[in-house]
């Protein structure tokens, strides 16, 4: 086993004189130790304006909308939400679960959509839907019923602005202000227009309704839940029980009937598509490509085929552009452009067994390359096609860092793109829709998430947040205590490299030996040990005297398709042994104490905890698992079967993924901990843990979250959270100091 050191990062924190205590209060009180941090950033389709919402100084958690205007270079509040409503804001439980899948929190304005043409905005607030005039400064409310609003967008001619109230259709025509229902059937198991639970959870779809460019259409998907098992599940809170009636597609069992319509605007008639004799499939993407080209997305239940489709709603004609098909399965990807000045589109693929940009044209023939090489693609930012240029982020120079690149659309080197951005770390990109400049979301473990705007060639305009820490930013009083890691790789036994990220203590003295936590999440689309800005409570316990390391296995993100593919049907496995490699590299550090040494993780990680305690036993001293999976044929479809195959078919390979076949392996101490209303990972996976452990008679510790779902938000839990992992790795960790 060889060990590689990648970098130590300069600590710009360095050099002052007295520094605050950092505490897990403080962890979770206002403001953000982390800075000011807008959200929602966009810009504006005209490329006047960069909007985003920003919390209140007064209020963290009330957003407003603000701009910085390019042509004046002056930022100011654009929409106060206060203008729009006030008082407290009453949700659908559709809209909450909404949100919940979304993350969204707060109050106020917390979604907009702009028009295409930039002169309007919309805000869906308190369950109606609020119009703002950008020329007029005026705000129009054109609902307010009883019923909720939901998924609100203007048309892209802005003739129209569309929503779904009582899962159908409805527009409001802007002109005359009238409003029409477009759909009549939604009732019951059918929902019209909107994204069905697997779409939200796990596609990264959060609508069912797509106009065409000319506003003459809106292609929808009708789908039919009758057919998925209804589960009661309880949610508990502090003075109270909820049974809620949910349809919920666990692995194995039946998934939604799904339609894809589209509807004529004037008539008011729906022509559903042929969408083939099997009808166990998804739909995950939508996308018009002109007036009368509707492409979709369509993937088998095993999800190791995917089509895109092109239909031509005159003709009626349906033709496959691209068809992927894998051994394992197919990742989804947004990162699809129909150019409007050619008959060509850009689609990526990991075909290569690493994700990358391909050139085709509407015949579905491949033109070229437009990225190549043993590294990953995170996204498509953005097709200049006036100047032939495409923008993409991805991590061609190193796995831990993402940066913007561009390349020719005529390019013949496609594994030499052009770097545009410069820091090191992590940059978030938002192009303009000309392509003339773009956004930068960046950090890095030094820097706090700043935001920056540039123009295409990577000239910075100016700062739209520094975010710089100075006296007066809420992490200045820390600064000389806040610690650096280090980042580095280990060679495994198999041959692969893993990259760890570490803390050492404060007050850090090689001659001495310190216990370990380790942090983890070693689940699919996930990648931890990044060179950004990382969570505060790693840093905490630093400080309290423990080195905190984390390592990203097999099977996690942004390595490629094969780094990811060895958890095929082997979930808990090599995971566990690469987990295992990394403490045994720990126990060659002289200043760790191999006696102690814990593990924290939550959610896939809380799984993983539970797994390395189970299965590891002798590495692992104490363990906290977090909202944990313990039984995959509890968790949905889409996630699992992807990951697992069937469970009708792939029993063994369930079983053996699960955690209970491994109980009698917990040598050390385990803390568990599950919100009681959580509706991703059923609180069901820690009741049906703790059954298998009191019948065997293993002792362990609980702590249950009336009222709180996967997330655990709210100040007081978060204190109470994470004071509670702390004082247990104490306990089991620094009492066991010899």
């Amino acid at each position: 086993m060889r060990r590689k050191l990648l970098f130590l990062l300069g600590c710009t924190f360095a050099g002052f004189s007295s520094a605050d205590q950092l505490t897990i209060e403080r962890i979770f009180s206002d403001p953000a130790l982390s800075g000011t941090s807008p959200r929602a950033l966009e810009y504006s389709p005209d490329g006047s304006r960069v909007t985003f919402l920003k919390g209140r100084k007064t209020d963290y958690n009330r957003y407003d909308l603000w701009e910085y205007h390019i042509d004046d270079g002056e930022t100011r509040m654009l929409v106060d939400s206060d203008s729009l409503h006030r008082g407290e804001e009453v949700l659908s439980d559709e809209e909450k679960a909404r949100r919940e899948r979304q993350r969204i929190y707060g109050s106020g304005i917390m979604e907009y959509t702009w028009s295409d043409d930039g002169k309007s905005l919309l805000f869906p607030l308190a369950g109606d839907i609020y119009y703002y005039d950008l020329g007029k400064k005026s705000v129009r409310r054109l609902t307010e019923t009883e019923a909720f609003e939901t998924d609100v967008r203007v048309s892209p001619k802005g003739s129209y602005v569309s929503f779904i109230r009582d899962r159908d259709i409805f527009i409001v025509d802007l002109k005359t202000g009238k409003e029409r229902q477009l759909t009549r059937d939604g009732e019951g198991s059918i929902k019209n227009g909107m994204a069905e639970f697997v779409a939200q959870e796990e596609m990264d779809r959060m609508t069912g309704y797509w106009w065409s460019p000319d506003d003459r259409h809106i292609a929808y998907l009708q789908v039919d839940e009758s057919t998925v098992d209804e589960v009661t599940r309880s949610e508990i809170y502090a003075d109270r029980i909820d049974m809620i009636r949910q349809r919920y597609p666990a692995a194995g069992r039946p998934n939604v009937k799904i339609k894809l319509g589209v509807l004529d605007i004037d008539s008011g008639e729906t022509r559903w598509l042929d969408l083939g004799k099997d009808e166990d499939i998804y739909i995950p993407r939508v996308d018009w490509a002109r007036d009368n080209l509707l492409s979709y997305q369509w993937q088998n239940r095993d999800q190791q085929t995917l089509e895109l489709r092109l239909v031509d709603i005159v003709s009626k004609k349906t033709r496959t552009l691209v068809k992927e098909t894998s051994d394992t399965w197919i990742n989804l990807h947004s990162d699809l452009e129909f150019l409007e000045d050619s008959d060509r589109f850009v689609w990526a693929s990991e075909r290569s067994g690493y994700k990358h940009l391909y050139l085709y044209d509407l015949d579905g023939k491949l033109i070229r390359p437009l990225s190549a090489g043993e590294w990953s693609v995170d996204a498509l930012a953005a097709v200049d096609e006036e100047n032939g240029r495409v923008y993409f982020t991805g991590r061609r120079d190193m796995p831990l860092e993402r940066h913007l690149y561009a390349a020719a659309l005529h390019t013949e080197t496609p594994e030499k793109p052009q770097k545009i951005s410069t820091r090191r770390g992590m940059h978030r990109i938002e192009f303009a829709q000309d392509g003339s400049g773009y956004l930068d979301d960046f950090s890095s473990i030094d820097t706090p998430p700043q935001v920056s705007l540039h123009r295409a060639s990577g000239e910075r305009i100016t700062w739209l947040e520094e975010n710089a820490v100075k006296e007066g930013h809420p992490l200045f009083p820390y600064k000389k205590s806040w610690i650096r890691p280090e980042f580095g790789s280990i060679e495994a036994p198999e041959g692969h490299k893993l990259y760890y990220r570490m803390y050492k203590p404060s007050g850090f003295d090689p001659k001495k030996r310190y216990p370990v936590m380790v942090y983890l999440y070693g689940g699919p689309h996930v990648q931890l040990v990044t060179n950004s800005w990382d969570k505060p409570f790693n840093q905490y316990m630093a400080q309290q005297g423990y080195i905190v390391f984390t390592l990203d296995n097999r099977g996690s993100a942004n390595r490629g398709k094969t780094f990811e593919d060895p958890i095929f049907k082997r979930m808990g496995s090599v995971e566990v042994e690469d987990q295992v490699t990394g403490v045994k590299f720990l126990r060659t550090l002289p200043y760790v104490d191999a006696e102690r040494i814990g593990v924290y993780g939550h959610s896939y990680g809380g799984y993983m905890a539970l797994m390395t305690m189970f299965k590891a036993g002798d590495y692992f001293k104490a363990g906290v698992s977090g909202a944990p999976v313990t039984d995959w044929s509890l968790y949905d479809t889409h996630y699992t079967e992807r990951y697992m195959g069937d469970p009708n078919r792939n029993g063994k390979a369930y079983e053996a993924s699960s955690v209970f076949p491994y109980v009698d392996g917990l040598k050390g101490s385990l803390l568990v901990y599950h919100g009681m209303a959580d509706d991703n990972v059923l609180f069901t996976n820690t009741t049906r843990l703790i059954k298998v452990m009191q019948d065997k008679g293993i002792q362990f510790e609980l702590m249950t979250y009336p009222g709180k779902k996967h997330s655990l938000r709210g100040k007081q839990t978060g204190i109470h959270q994470y004071s509670m992992i702390k004082s247990f790795f104490d306990r089991q960790l620094k009492g066991a100091a010899q």
